[in-house]
């Protein structure tokens, strides 16, 4: 059911969907949390590269979701949606080419190079669509694309070959992404104060922390698959 959230007044000024609002920072919060971890963390790949700037990419793209997508969209022409939903797709881009590199010890160069230059391509091509037709479906579209086929591949591929724990993490907040995406399309709420986008954001923020618990381990594997040289 589609629960329509009240605004609400905080020292006189208006917040809407104020729930949603805090439940897109909660995001927010775990992501930031997680680049500063994985920043502090001295091994230097690409690997590492990767990751610390998809979770800090990702904490501003829900950070521009939450305060200016949510809260305070009732001050910004509807067009500044977009600041969020390309840096989302930047950020589901980085996790993709992270996820390849640390896959790349195991499987041919070729096959390591042609993903890399797909994942170029892909991105390319969703942000080019999404800025002419203003339809977040391409981003939702991006998004199932980069986790569900590229994210969840490379990693299926590597846990089967290595049973690596950081693949397995990653393959379960791939699992939590679903859920939430299912919640958020199928519009599962409990109320008007804590609908659809409140139980997906918190979907999401488990499934954040998730990818960060597989990222410290991947980070340091052994494989050292960061240090390969894709494009």
């Amino acid at each position: 059911m589609d629960f329509r959230q009240p605004s609400v007044e905080l020292f006189g000024i208006r917040i809407d969907e104020p729930v949603t609002t805090a439940t897109d920072l909660v995001v927010t919060a775990v992501c930031f949390f997680a680049f500063y971890q994985l920043h502090k963390i001295p091994v230097k790949n690409k690997v590492h590269w990767n990751l610390k700037y998809y979770f800090l990419s990702m904490g501003f793209a829900t950070l521009f979701g939450g305060l200016i997508g949510h809260g305070f969209l009732y001050l910004f022409p509807f067009a500044w949606k977009l600041p969020g939903w390309l840096t989302s797709m930047f950020s589901i881009a980085l996790l993709e080419r992270a996820s390849i590199m640390y896959a790349r010890p195991l499987i041919r160069p070729s096959v390591g190079k042609f993903f890399a230059w797909m994942n170029l391509v892909e991105l390319t091509t969703f942000v080019v669509i999404t800025l002419i037709t203003l339809n977040f479906f391409y981003v939702e579209v991006h998004s199932a694309y980069g986790l569900l086929v590229v994210v969840t591949s490379f990693n299926l591929f590597v846990y089967l070959k290595t049973k690596s724990a950081a693949s397995k993490l990653f393959l379960v907040a791939v699992g939590i992404s679903s859920i939430s995406a299912l919640v958020f399309m199928n519009k599962i709420g409990v109320s008007e104060w804590f609908n659809h986008y409140d139980i997906s954001h918190l979907l999401m923020a488990l499934s954040a922390f998730m990818f960060y618990k597989g990222s410290k381990i991947m980070i340091e594997d052994p494989m050292k698959a960061g240090e390969s040289k894709l494009v």
